[in-house]
């Protein structure tokens, strides 16, 4: 996938968010924790991270119920792989909400 279309489904998501993802981007936003700047759905090659917080090459991840098939596990495995292929530590949640 190219950049340009990660670029498309982040302010898609962004735009999309759900309560769950508003809630923690509230209490991430504007150097709220620990005076780390974060940005939302944040494109990193093909893949869109839920948080990023590129000083410290940090993700938070907030997988819900569509990551639970085998399709999502096996897109979330490739996510991870890539992920941590260019040093970034990876912080995952599952939300049960829908």
């Amino acid at each position: 996938m190219e950049t340009g279309s990660a670029i498309g489904r982040a302010r898609r998501l962004r735009r999309d968010q759900t309560d769950v993802e508003a809630k923690l981007w509230h209490a991430l936003r504007a150097k709220r924790f620990e005076g780390a700047k974060f940005r939302r759905q944040h494109p990193i090659g093909a893949f869109v991270a839920d948080f990023a917080c590129p000083a410290v090459k940090l993700i938070v991840e907030l997988d819900g119920f569509q990551h639970g098939d085998d399709s999502g596990l096996a897109r979330d495995a490739r996510r991870t792989a890539m992920l941590e292929g260019v040093l970034h530590a990876i912080a995952c949640a599952v939300n049960e909400r829908r």
